[in-house]
């Protein structure tokens, strides 16, 4: 119930903007018809990404999941990948960031901490 309150909550505030934005009057009526028609247009799509899953032999949705449900509008699905390889990338950092850190920590270099060392030593050897 409460999740259903915040998506007709949700849906209101947005036909607010709508209505500001273009000159237009959403009723009551028609405010709560898009907010049932999108709660349980959520419902079908968290069967489906459930489903996929279960194919797939997994217990998780995955982003795959998502495209896979977004496929058949262009725009979402550039728009969901797009942000998926945002979060890749900065995951990714994270974890460079972490690693460095933890082996300042341990007194250890970086690779190419590393490698500039060896070099350093091969001039003075020389």
């Amino acid at each position: 119930q409460r999740l259903k309150a915040a998506v007709h909550y949700t849906v209101g505030c947005l036909c607010q903007e709508v209505e500001e934005d273009k000159d237009v009057r959403f009723s009551k009526q028609s405010i709560a018809a898009i907010a049932e028609i999108t709660f349980r247009q959520c419902e079908i799509f968290a069967k489906d990404l459930e489903m996929f899953a279960r194919h797939a032999k997994r217990t998780t949705v995955t982003t795959e999941d998502v495209k896979l449900l977004a496929r058949r509008s262009n725009s979402l699905l550039k728009y969901i990948t797009q942000k998926s390889e945002e979060l890749a990338s900065n995951n990714m950092e994270q974890k460079e960031k972490k690693r460095k850190k933890s082996s300042a920590a341990k007194g250890e270099r970086t690779p190419g901490e590393q490698e500039a060392a060896v070099t350093e030593n091969e001039d003075s050897n020389m």
